[in-house]
């Protein structure tokens, strides 16, 4: 065997390795902790360097700040400037209105509405084509009051007018749908006249821009005859045998409108605010003349004794020229402070309304039944079907060339189904709820299954009580239900099903143009702003365009909102939506500004969605911005983030693909109070001149959606 035995480690060199290995150990904790010292030593410096750039940024900051919100103070001039432009816009279209001379009245006068009104009840034996003509008009003098009391600020609004407007609103409404019942009437007189010669029952079908009308008369009473479909259409009803042999009609008035619905109360807290400011500015505007005055007579004495000593003509000439002098100055400089003290009055309750705009209620609406619906939770879609059965009136008889008819005093009768008693009845199941299909509007989308809902006219409110076997067919866009009584119904739809959003985006387009991009769960929605008027640029549904009879209809905003909701496009945050939604919630006086900011800067700047809003607290915003000037998208852009507190703005050290969140400022940038000041640090020259240049209505009107949509906190 060649190999050697291993030698044994003696005792010594045991005790020597072991030594080696502690003084090893001993050198490399030392080593450590000399490298962990120096290494706490320099984080230390860094953060005494840091705190101590921080506190002189700070400082910066506070000395400048001043002077930068007298700066932001004078652009935002702009808001009380555009509601001046609104005031006058209001005031030429009464003017417009009055020489225009076309016969129709002016609904916000109450004698023209009322001579209106009192004209129409005196027309007799219209028929349902004349009917429908007329109200056409009727339905534009109820869409103007209601944009009368939508458009006209609240402190613009005097309690006498809401009630004059509102009582207006409803005579029409209320008339209109009184000669629908009485031409419906005047139809059936004539129902045997107009018989089918296959069926023997009468038919009509009257389609209408604003109303589609369905009626049938039942003249056979063929107990076999229970389906009844209008002009081979599926939109109809299956009665039971109860109904196939009586002397009824059905009729379905479907109005592309709501009537049914109780007006919105005109919020009353901005009148309130805006009286108190107004008591305040009078005041100071009589300070500031009294002030004035005694200034004028102390300077006038001053004039009288120093007189004595030159010549008496020259003297009188003197005091008489410089008194015209003084007191048209005075007058002038009286003007000037008046017109500034209502400019300041105006930029307040400019404020104020734009602040009413973003304010969340304190409590949920009270439901009182079990099956009301909750307006502020659910929007009702596609109009009113108005469902009646009628008793069919006396039928007109020829007789040696004339036509005789009866007419009842009563008018036009209901026909309880089911009746109140039932006693003579054998079966239990003689009165069936009745099987309704109906239409669904065209220009109404419809994001899920709809619901139906029924008016209780005690409670004056939708129920969705006595509606069962509710089924809808997409494709054919059908409704489908069993309803035990008749009456008006509607489709109803969750008013927040694109809330919150997913993210949204501000792009300028052409010369003060801009775009508003919001993208929901189902829906991205574009919307075009110039100056006044908003304009729906595209919608896409399941990554497909779709058509609306609204795209590339130029709109004023507010009407251009109340156009989207009845469509079903709500992307509108009302004060309550905050029980039903999600959101992220922001300080809303924080958010107000930050939106008046970003309309400031939205002709020349993109801003968007940054997913790091949501993890920043409720006192700070945090938008990504990035310079844009070409009409064209930007490849790959740059952003940058921004974070406002309301007091300071400051870009980020971090951007949207970082790992964790920081507050951390980017390097070489400083602190401002404003966004349009720390945009001002990076942006060019004619970014900024374009801002500055920027049309005052096109600000006001940016602002308005943003705060309307409420991106920054619904997203």
């Amino acid at each position: 065997m060649s190999g050697k035995k291993k030698r044994k480690i003696t005792k010594a060199e045991r005790l020597k390795q072991l030594q080696e290995e502690e003084e090893r150990r001993q050198k490399e904790e030392e080593e450590a902790r000399v490298k962990y010292e120096k290494e706490e030593m320099e984080r230390l410096e860094i953060q005494r360097i840091e705190k101590e750039k921080w506190h002189q940024l700070e400082a910066k900051d506070l000395e400048r700040r001043h002077e930068e919100l007298e700066e932001l103070c004078l652009l935002e001039g702009c808001f009380p400037e555009a509601e001046k432009l609104k005031r006058d816009t209001r005031l030429l279209s009464q003017w417009k209105h009055y020489i225009q001379c076309d016969g129709s009245p002016d609904p916000s006068i109450s004698p023209e509405i009322n001579t209106f009104i009192s004209l129409w009840k005196e027309e007799t034996n219209e028929t349902l084509e004349e009917v429908i003509a007329k109200s056409k008009l009727v339905l534009k003098l109820i869409d103007k009051l209601k944009l009368i009391l939508l458009e006209t600020p609240p402190y613009d609004l005097e309690d006498k007018n809401i009630k004059q407007y509102q009582g207006s609103i409803l005579e029409l409404q209320e008339l209109l749908h009184l000669k629908f019942n009485i031409a419906t009437e005047i139809l059936l007189r004539q129902a045997s006249t107009l018989a089918d010669l296959d069926s023997g029952n009468m038919e009509k079908v009257i389609q209408d821009e604003n109303v589609t009308l369905y009626v049938w008369a039942n003249l056979k009473k063929n107990p076999r005859y229970k389906s009844v479909r209008f002009s081979e259409t599926q939109i109809g009803f299956e009665i039971p045998r109860i109904l196939a042999t009586s002397d009824i009609a059905l009729r379905l008035l479907h109005t592309h409108y709501d009537h049914v619905t109780p007006l919105r109360p005109v919020p009353t807290s901005l009148r309130e605010y805006t009286a108190t400011v107004n008591h305040l500015v009078k005041d100071e505007v009589k300070y500031e003349e009294t002030a004035v005055d005694k200034e004028l007579q102390e300077e006038g004495k001053q004039q009288e004794n120093e007189s004595n000593s030159v010549d008496e003509e020259q003297t009188k000439f003197e005091e008489q020229s410089g008194s015209e002098v003084q007191r048209s100055f005075v007058q002038e400089e009286s003007e000037a402070t008046k017109c500034e003290v209502e400019m300041k009055l105006l930029s307040e309750t400019v404020l104020s309304a734009q602040f009413l705009l973003i304010k969340n209620a304190n409590e949920k609406p009270y439901i009182f039944e079990d099956n009301e619906v909750d307006l502020c939770q659910f929007t009702t879609l596609g109009g009113v079907y108005h469902l009646d059965i009628l008793e069919l009136p006396p039928q007109c008889k020829p007789m040696k060339g004339w036509m005789i008819v009866e007419i009842l005093k009563e008018g036009l009768q209901k026909y309880i189904y089911p009746p109140e008693t039932t006693e003579d009845v054998e079966t239990e199941n003689a009165f069936p709820p009745i099987e309704v299909t109906l239409e669904v509007q065209e220009n109404v989308i419809l994001f899920e299954d709809p619901m139906v809902a029924r008016w209780d006219a005690e409670g004056k409110h939708w129920q969705t009580d006595g509606i069962s076997n509710v089924s809808y067919k997409p494709e054919d866009r059908l409704v489908t239900f069993s309803l035990e009584t008749f009456g008006p119904v509607t489709l109803i739809q969750d008013a927040h099903i694109n809330m919150p959003f997913q993210s949204w985006e501000l792009t300028p387009l052409d010369v003060d143009q801009v775009l508003l991009t919001v993208t929901t769960v189902f829906t991205t929605i574009q919307i075009q702003i110039k100056e006044n008027l908003c304009l729906l640029a595209s919608i896409t549904l399941s990554n497909k365009k779709h058509f609306s009879i609204l795209e590339g209809k130029w709109m004023t905003p507010i009407s251009f909102i109340c156009a989207l909701k009845e469509a079903g496009l709500n992307i509108f945050p009302s004060e309550h939506s905050h029980f039903y939604v999600v959101i992220n919630y922001k300080d809303p006086l924080i958010e107000m500004k930050a939106y008046r900011q970003l309309a400031l800067l939205s002709s020349a700047f993109a801003f968007g969605w940054s997913k790091w809003n949501i993890v920043c607290s409720s006192n700070k915003v945090i938008v990504k911005l990035k310079e844009h000037l070409s009409e064209k998208p930007i490849q790959k852009p740059n952003w940058t983030l921004l974070m406002f507190s309301g007091d300071r703005a400051q870009r980020l050290k971090i951007n949207e693909n970082s790992e964790t969140f920081s507050e951390a400022l980017k390097e070489e940038t400083e602190f401002h109070s404003t966004l349009y000041h720390m945009v001002k640090d990076f942006a060019s020259q004619k970014a900024m001149e374009k801002v500055r240049s920027s049309s005052c209505q096109l600000i006001d009107s940016v602002c308005y959606m943003l705060l309307s949509t409420r991106v920054l906190s619904y997203s």
